[in-house]
């Protein structure tokens, strides 16, 4: 039952390495699936995002040789968090989590594939040019309002409620559905408050 109108569920990177056991583990991020489960059925059209990054992702600390886990670096011009390999294409922590229901997600979307750049956002990548597609997906169902769960707050999630907002779209975040970092310390804070400042509805 559509209670939605015209808009869509975006499931940001429900995956294994994100959740409890993963390489990039958000706290309690599994417990984010019943929520999602339980509320897909009321959109009409559901988009789930994955990372799916190539071995020589530059996100990741292991192609930095000298630098640790959770650095921050400036490279091309864009600040990078050093992670930990996660969500490489094919493996089993790229997967989505045991138990989301994947029968009521109209499009997967991939991003972060090319290894010379991030994707936090399921909009754009990180240099906030080149473009997922998935605007240009939702303008053609004449979707006009976007609704947000997922991992994790204080970035992907964060990220594609910011973009959203900037193209226009009436953006709307699950706070139950949703689970953050918090790096550095207090992140899921600020990045909730900016998101209000920004137009963003918290639904609590």
């Amino acid at each position: 039952m559509d209670l939605y109108g015209n808009s869509v569920l975006l499931v940001i990177d429900v995956q294994n390495d994100f959740c409890p056991g993963g390489r990039l583990a958000v706290k309690d991020g599994d417990r984010v699936v019943p929520f999602i489960n339980e509320i897909m059925d009321k959109f009409g059209k559901v988009v789930a995002t994955q990372d799916w990054h190539p071995e020589d992702h530059l996100s990741f600390a292991s192609n930095h040789p000298g630098k640790e886990v959770m650095e921050i670096e400036t490279i091309d011009g864009i600040e990078q968090v050093l992670w930990p390999d996660h969500c490489i294409q094919g493996t089993e922590g790229a997967n989505f989590y045991p138990g989301l229901n994947i029968e009521n997600i109209s499009l997967i979307l991939r991003k972060g594939m090319d290894k010379r750049i991030d994707s936090y956002s399921a909009f754009f990548e990180n240099d906030k040019k080149t473009s997922t597609g998935l605007d240009g997906y939702l303008r053609n169902l004449h979707i006009d309002t976007v609704y947000l769960t997922g991992l994790a707050t204080d970035y992907c999630v964060y990220y594609t409620a910011i973009d959203a907002v900037k193209l226009g779209y009436r953006t709307n975040l699950f706070i139950k559905g949703s689970r953050g970092v918090n790096f550095p310390e207090g992140n899921v804070e600020r990045a909730v408050n900016d998101m209000k400042e920004r137009g963003v509805k918290i639904i609590e």
